[in-house]
C-alpha cells in the first residue's frame, strides 16, 4: 500500500485518514493539495484563520484607537446666527508623559510572554487540525509588562482637563455637530486618538422664530395704523428697519424685509425677515374713544355674512 507514491504522501501528511476510504465515499485529502492547509482555506472562505492557525501566527495589534467624546454647548440665539468663538473645558484621557504612552516604567521594556513564547497565540493539535487561539496571558500581543509605569499604572494614559477653542460658524442650527479630529480620548499604547464632537443647543429668541435661514415675527398695530397706513420701525437682529404700511392693511398681512434673516451656513447670502402685522383691539376705552368709534361705526356698516370657503382656503394655504 505504501509503495504507491501518492498514498505515501497522503500517509505522511494525514496519517491513516489519508489512505483509508478514498474512492469509497470517505475522506479524500487530495482535495486540499492545491489550497494549502485547512487554516488557509477557512481564512480565505470565512476569516477563521486565527482559529485554525492559517494566519502564520499573526499577533494582535497592541495599540487601540481612543474613544470619541461629546460635549454639549448652549448658545444664545444671536450667537448661532452670527457665529462665535467659545472655550470649553473637556476632561479626557491623554497620553502619559512619564512613559510616553507605553505603560512601561522608564528604563524598562516589555518582556516576552512565557505562555506563548512571544507568538501571541497558543497552538493545540487535534488530529490533523492545528488550532491556534489567542494567548490569554498577553491578549495576543506576544509581550507583557513586568514593570508598569507608576504614574499611569501601566495604562499609558492619564485623565486631564483641557481647554478647547470652539469656532462656531454663522448660521448653525439647534442640534448641529462640530467635529474636532483627534481631540477625543488618547489611544491605548500609541494608538490614534478619538474625535471630539461639539453638539450645539440654541436658545429660543423672545421675538423671532427661525425657519431655515428665514426669520419670522409678529408686530401689533393699532386699528388707525391699519386703516390709515403708517411707517413702522421694526427691530431686527441687526438694528431697526423701516416698514411702510399701506392704507387698509388687514390683520395677518405678512411683509418681507430682505436680507435680514440668517446667514447661509458655509455659504453666501442671507435669508429674509417675515413680519406679520396683527391689529390690536383695545380692551378698555376712554369715554372720548368710545364716542369716536361709535360715530365711525355709524358711517362704516359691515354686513356680517359668512363667506364660503374662507376658513378652508386658509387651512390649505398653511398646511397645503
Amino acid at each position: 500500500m505504501l509503495a504507491d507514491t501518492q498514498k505515501r504522501a497522503n500517509y505522511d501528511r494525514f496519517g491513516h485518514a489519508g489512505v483509508s476510504g478514498v474512492g469509497a465515499g470517505g475522506f479524500d485529502p487530495t482535495i486540499f493539495q492545491d489550497f494549502g492547509d485547512l487554516g488557509d482555506i477557512l481564512s480565505n472562505l470565512f476569516g477563521m484563520g486565527d482559529m485554525f492557525g492559517g494566519m502564520g501566527g499573526r499577533r494582535r495589534s497592541w495599540s487601540q484607537r481612543g474613544g470619541d467624546l461629546r460635549h454639549d454647548l448652549t448658545l444664545e440665539f444671536e450667537e448661532a446666527v452670527f457665529g462665535v468663538e467659545k472655550e470649553v473645558a473637556v476632561r479626557r484621557h491623554e497620553s502619559c508623559e512619564t512613559c510616553d504612552g507605553s505603560g512601561i516604567a522608564p528604563g524598562h521594556g516589555p518582556a516576552t510572554c512565557r505562555t506563548c513564547g512571544g507568538h501571541g497565540q497558543v497552538r493545540y493539535q487535534q488530529g490533523f487540525f492545528s488550532i491556534a487561539r489567542t494567548c490569554s496571558a498577553c491578549q495576543g500581543r506576544g509581550t507583557v509588562i513586568t514593570d508598569p509605569c507608576k504614574v499611569c499604572r501601566g495604562e499609558g494614559r492619564q485623565v486631564r482637563e483641557r481647554t478647547v477653542e470652539v469656532k462656531v460658524p454663522a448660521g448653525v442650527e439647534d442640534g448641529t455637530r462640530i467635529r474636532y479630529a483627534t481631540q477625543g480620548e488618547a489611544g491605548v499604547h500609541g494608538g490614534p486618538a478619538g474625535d471630539l464632537y461639539i453638539v450645539l443647543h440654541v436658545k429660543q429668541h423672545p421675538m423671532f422664530e427661525r425657519e431655515g435661514r428665514d426669520l419670522h415675527c409678529a408686530v401689533p398695530i393699532s386699528f388707525s395704523q391699519a386703516a390709515l397706513g403708517a411707517e413702522l420701525e421694526i427691530p431686527t437682529l441687526e438694528g431697526l428697519e423701516k416698514l411702510k404700511l399701506p392704507e387698509g392693511t388687514q390683520s395677518g398681512t405678512v411683509f418681507k424685509i430682505r436680507n435680514r434673516g440668517v446667514p447661509v451656513l458655509n455659504g453666501r447670502g442671507k435669508g429674509d425677515l417675515f413680519v406679520e402685522v396683527r391689529v390690536h383691539t383695545p380692551s378698555k376705552l376712554t369715554r372720548r374713544q368710545r364716542e369716536l368709534l361709535q360715530e365711525f361705526s355709524a358711517t362704516n356698516a359691515v354686513e356680517n355674512k359668512p363667506e364660503r370657503g374662507t376658513i378652508m382656503s386658509k387651512v390649505k394655504e398653511i398646511f397645503g
